[in-house]
């Protein structure tokens, strides 16, 4: 059983306690048999597939949606989504990543989708019978969304999609993607809509392998019909969306690198507690002794920042730009350095494929780059204090 001790900490309340707990026990017990040992997946897209049905069956998935449509909620908390992240992704990775691609691919509906939309696709990601996906990047329009040329042109009563994105995880195995692309000029020329898989002008282009495996893709489209009742929100409103979506999101994959972290000091303290050396412990070392106390620091300070995140836009219920960019910033930032040190305290055999220090190895890089990478979120910070300095001096 994991250290929730965190959980006494008054970001939570007993609903987020008992989520906790409830969601550890079914992780460790389920969770084995579909993931399988550290590395194993032959067939990611079989074993993400799964995943998905398994956190539907078991109701995990009705946190990724409202109420009103299937949800557990009345709406999107982001605590209870950090928790479910964190406890994930201590568990395994790939499990993480399918509960994760469920909401954030399905988070604009849930925050701006018409009532008509909301009703035709949210109930079945609850449920896990349709995968989403989030398509926003593009080869040259990634952090720098403005860079976006994927576009939208007006045809008959709808619209044509043409372009490509990139770097889009659930890419080939979604049911349907939330698709920003051009219907103008500038910050207020990009729309929302969304693009079912089936869609004749959609093509997979390119399945893309990284080191830490799950489905991700390059997608194509060429004049990709697609009806007005499909967009969400308004016209010239998709900047917006995807910004207010990562707001809610962004917290989260700090709190999938805190779960990917405390897995990591789990493991190497009990490598420290077990491993002979010396005619003692390398637990008996004041050097391993050392790493450890830097490993636990860095992660109860990296959680205070995500569940600080998370309790500012449950609670106060304002725009968290530069709260959740310093979570997701530190949060990685910091799972990758303890991560390295529990590596290191495992010797040869923390490179060695099978091994879980290993696999959390390769899980971690990637966070520190999707979503906004890590100098962006920097840019972010600096950008949101300044206009903060410069409101304060107006004021005073």
């Amino acid at each position: 059983m994991a250290d929730l001790d965190f959980l006494d900490w008054p970001f939570f309340d007993d609903a987020h306690r008992a989520l906790s707990r409830r969601l550890d026990e079914w992780a460790a017990a389920t969770l084995p048999a579909i993931v399988g040992a550290p590395g194993a997946h032959d067939d990611v897209d079989a074993t993400c597939r799964k995943l998905v049905k398994a956190l539907g069956v078991a109701g995990w998935l009705r946190y990724c949606v409202p109420a009103s449509h299937g949800g557990a909620l009345e709406t999107l908390d982001v605590r209870s989504l950090a928790l479910i992240r964190e406890t994930l992704a201590r568990h395994s990775g790939l499990a993480d990543f399918a509960f994760a691609m469920q909401g954030l691919g399905s988070g604009a509906l849930s925050l701006f989708g018409s009532e008509e939309l909301k009703a035709a696709y949210l109930p079945h990601v609850a449920t896990g019978e349709k995968i989403p996906a989030f398509a926003l990047s593009e080869p040259d329009a990634g952090s720098d969304v403005a860079a976006m040329t994927s576009r939208m042109a007006p045809a008959g009563d709808g619209y044509e999609a043409t372009g490509e994105k990139t770097w889009i995880s659930n890419g080939g195995i979604a049911d349907f993607y939330t698709l920003f692309a051009r219907t103008g000029e500038g910050s207020r020329g990009v729309s929302a809509i969304v693009m079912d898989a089936d869609n004749p002008a959609l093509s997979i282009a390119e399945r893309i392998d990284v080191i830490a495996p799950h489905p991700l893709a390059r997608l194509e489209f060429n004049k990709a019909p697609l009806s007005t009742n499909r967009l969400i929100g308004a016209e010239g409103d998709g900047f917006k969306i995807a910004l207010a979506t990562l707001d809610v999101f962004r917290t989260t994959v700090g709190a999938a690198a805190l779960g990917f972290a405390r897995r990591a000091l789990d493991e190497a303290t009990d490598r420290a507690a077990d491993r002979k050396m010396f005619g003692a412990t390398l637990a008996n070392l004041p050097i391993a002794q050392e790493r450890l106390a830097e490993m636990a620091l860095d992660i109860d300070a990296a959680a205070l920042l995500v569940y600080r995140s998370a309790w500012v836009k449950d609670v106060q219920k304002r725009r968290v730009t530069k709260e959740a960019a310093m979570a997701k910033l530190f949060a990685t930032d910091q799972a990758q350095s303890v991560i390295d040190k529990a590596v290191q305290m495992f010797g040869g055999l923390g490179v060695k494929k099978g091994v879980k220090v290993e696999e959390l190895y390769r899980e971690i890089r990637a966070l520190r780059i999707y979503e906004g990478a890590s100098e962006v979120q920097k840019l972010v910070i600096a950008r949101q204090h300044l206009e903060m300095h410069a409101a304060r001096k107006l004021n005073s």
